[in-house]
């Protein structure tokens, strides 16, 4: 369903503008206030996603309303990327030490105001929309559902869109996993189950494994492979009434499926487990369980028992850090993700810090860039914290 999409992209957003980063870099430029603006009115919407959930049936209007906030969130993250680059420009500066390299006009404070400036005219947009946004939702009657912020997960949410002209050097495995993908299921779960085929992504954190995921998920093949596609986000609890919630929501297509449906929220694990079972029956599916930490093999089985009632060539995707995850919940050997190689890792250093076409300006820089890169390791998520 739109609204759970959307509800994982603003789940992402607050996330990042609670994280040190955003708020070291927004008191740095004297955003503070305007950051914490939008986080406060990204709350709001968010809290009315909520409400969306109950009321859509009764009112069409709301599907406008829903894309709406997903374009204005996706808008939003690209804010937020400006703050990440900056944050690497300043890194670049550290790096360089006592050595000045004549880049006093890079990081001249007329440059800084123009950073300024352009960001709080980008928040104040991004505001505008929300604020707006708001305001129609409760023309529609929707109110801000509060949450219990001490339940929420420890990590953020994720969702299933990807900008893929932002990632760098995982073509070779999207094409290894898209190989496992198209292949017929051979293998048993060493159970003796042949219903399900799981494929597990394994690897440390910041790999890039839910990136990996999700350029294999909106590749165009995967559409005519799969009829149905899932996206959930596991992360800390694997609670099998929640996880049963997000796999209907996720499959909940109005092309799949039209079936009216009452608060999925009302119904007992028993009509649950009949809903899924309706949504999966006799449908070839691509399932992402993404951000896997359970090692219970009970609950893993009761979950796998409930899902594998797919076609034939259904196919799951498992991301986690673990391998002895991987190993319980695969069906096939591990496909264990490596880091960035020297090059892809500067390409996406430059990418991130730097404006197109902006390093040609600054050669030394750049050598000051390679020497960050040795420290990460191949970890993409590492050129985002190092310094």
């Amino acid at each position: 369903m739109a609204e759970y999409f959307v509800f994982g992209i603003a789940e992402s957003l607050l996330g990042k503008l609670a994280s040190n980063l955003y708020e070291e870099v927004s008191r740095a430029f004297d955003l503070y206030e305007d950051v914490q603006g939008l986080r406060d009115t990204l709350l709001i919407v968010k809290g009315m996603l909520l409400d969306a959930e109950e009321k859509k049936e009764k009112n069409h209007g709301l599907r406008e309303w829903l894309r709406q906030i997903q374009n204005v969130c996706l808008d939003a993250e690209d804010v937020l990327d400006g703050f990440e680059n900056q944050s690497l420009r300043k890194q670049v500066l550290k790096a360089s030490g006592s050595t000045r390299m004549k880049v006093d006009h890079f990081f001249s404070s007329s440059n800084s105001l123009v950073f300024r400036f352009r960001m709080v005219r980008q928040i104040k947009n991004v505001r505008r929309r929300l604020d707006k946004i708001a305001a129609d939702g409760s023309m529609f009657g929707l109110e801000k559902i509060d949450i219990d912020h001490s339940r929420l997960q420890r990590r953020e949410m994720t969702y299933s869109h990807v900008d893929a002209s932002r990632v760098i050097g995982r073509e070779k495995n999207r094409e290894e996993i898209m190989k496992l993908l198209m292949q017929p299921h051979l293998h048993g779960d060493g159970y003796g189950d042949q219903s399900v085929c799981v494929i597990p992504i394994v690897g440390i954190g910041g790999l890039g494994k839910t990136t990996l995921a999700k350029l294999v998920f909106n590749d165009k093949r995967m559409d005519d492979l799969f009829p149905l596609k899932m996206w959930v986000c596991i992360s800390d609890d694997f609670d099998i009434r929640q996880i049963i919630v997000k796999i209907i929501n996720s499959a909940s297509d109005p092309t799949i499926s039209a079936v009216p449906q009452e608060s999925i929220n009302n119904l007992d694990i028993e009509q649950l487990q009949s809903r899924l079972r309706h949504k999966l029956s006799y449908q070839k599916y691509l399932l992402v369980l993404d951000d896997v930490w359970n090692e219970d093999r009970s609950k893993w089985i009761e979950l796998k028992d409930l899902i594998k009632v797919g076609a034939i060539g259904s196919k799951i995707i498992v991301t986690t850090r673990s391998h002895s995850i991987a190993s319980m919940m695969g069906t096939v050997p591990s496909y264990v993700l490596e880091g960035l190689s020297a090059e892809n890792c500067l390409s996406l250093f430059l990418k991130w810090a730097f404006r197109e076409g902006e390093e040609k300006e600054h050669p030394n820089l750049v050598e000051i860039g390679k020497e960050i890169v040795k420290k990460c390791g191949g970890v993409p998520l590492a050129l985002k914290t190092s310094g």
